[in-house]
């Protein structure tokens, strides 16, 4: 029989829908986790050999202007009570101020995420282009030298240290051949000539319709964005040979070949039409780790983007900065795990 959901008094009381019910797990599920993460953060704020009263005051400072600089922190308070106060701020989306710009924290990721976010972006593209293709030409080619080819170029690309190659890069595309542009997004001739809207220089130039300025910016992006696109390429390369390996030997690919369907139709209608669904976790991932884990990339190529806006603060003793980044981050991989699950649901019907 079916179960009937009833009040304290043993009254009926309608069962809430299917789909009412997985939003509010989705919601139990990114508010622990959120609250988890706010948690940990909180921590490293406090157990690292960092003092932010001595960041801010100055190791000269006299002993009452350090107690009245610890006091306006509430750091005197249990550290119960620190931690509402900075859960309840984060909510409000106040990460303080950072002591190394004397900006809000808020403000500061508004202007340096964009640039994150579009060299990621166009990483991830070059990896899915290239990388999806490579991995699905590498299974149906098993054993031959294409193949082998492939996992040398995915090896490498796995192994190589990342700062080498940008290292390398800048040497002989733009120290030696003159290619492509030097580090940061502009030259300086191009700064602040158009009026920026979205905060990525691509978009940006494009809609105010001058093309100098894209030609110039992607000249300056395209090198590290290839860099994190070959490291991205590896990874979906590699994870779709192993997908598509699985599928090939599956009876229904053996069935389709039977009755006669050509090698295009069974790879590519069949075959790749099963592992889309398992791709999409492993872009998202890629493009996550992309978005918080181009620190020495854009280190390298003087990105002022927000892996090196944490680097930095960290450097500094800048604990608001780095704990505000690390949230921020956080909530990129929630919010693309959600992204990537409603996808599931849109292209496996079995997941509805």
């Amino acid at each position: 029989m079916a179960s009937v959901d009833t009040d304290k008094g043993g009254r009926r009381v309608a069962p809430l829908p299917s789909w009412l019910r997985r939003v509010l797990v989705t919601a139990g599920t990114v508010a622990a986790t959120m609250l988890g993460l706010l948690f940990v953060t909180f921590l490293i704020g406090r157990v690292m050999p960092l003092d932010p009263v001595l960041a801010i005051v100055g190791e000269r400072a006299s002993k009452e202007v350090y107690d009245a600089a610890f006091h306006d922190l509430g750091l005197d308070k249990p550290l119960v009570v620190q931690f509402l106060y900075y859960l309840s701020d984060v909510v409000r989306g106040d990460f303080g101020m950072s002591l190394l710009t004397a900006h809000p924290v808020s403000e500061d990721i508004r202007r340096v995420f964009p640039a994150t976010m579009e060299l990621a972006t166009l990483g991830v593209f070059i990896g899915v282009v290239l990388g999806v293709p490579l991995g699905v030409i590498s299974a149906v080619k098993r054993g031959s030298w294409i193949d082998q080819l492939a996992r040398v170029v995915t090896l490498i690309g796995y192994s190589m240290p990342i700062f080498w190659l940008g290292l390398m890069g800048l040497l002989v595309f733009y120290g030696v051949l003159g290619w492509v542009g030097g580090p940061g997004r502009l030259d300086i001739f191009y700064e602040d000539i158009v009026p920026t809207v979205t905060g990525m220089i691509l978009v940006d130039s494009l809609l105010a319709g001058d093309i100098s300025v894209f030609k110039n910016a992607f000249s300056h992006i395209i090198l590290p964005a290839s860099l994190l696109g070959y490291y991205s390429l590896a990874y979906i390369s590699r994870m779709t040979r192993s997908f598509m390996l699985e599928q090939l030997n599956s009876e229904y690919v053996t069935t389709a070949r039977v009755k006669g369907m050509s090698e295009r139709q069974v790879i590519w209608i069949h075959v790749f039409r099963n592992i889309r669904v398992q791709l999409i976790t492993v872009i998202a991932l890629s493009y996550a780790g992309l978005l918080e884990g181009s620190v020495l990339t854009e280190i390298i190529f003087s990105w002022p983007g927000i892996g090196s806006y944490i680097t930095t603060a960290l450097l500094s003793a800048d604990m608001n900065a780095v704990l505000g980044g690390t949230v921020v981050v956080g909530l990129i991989f929630v919010c693309l795990n959600i992204f990537s699950d409603l996808l599931y649901r849109f292209f496996d019907p079995r997941a509805k």
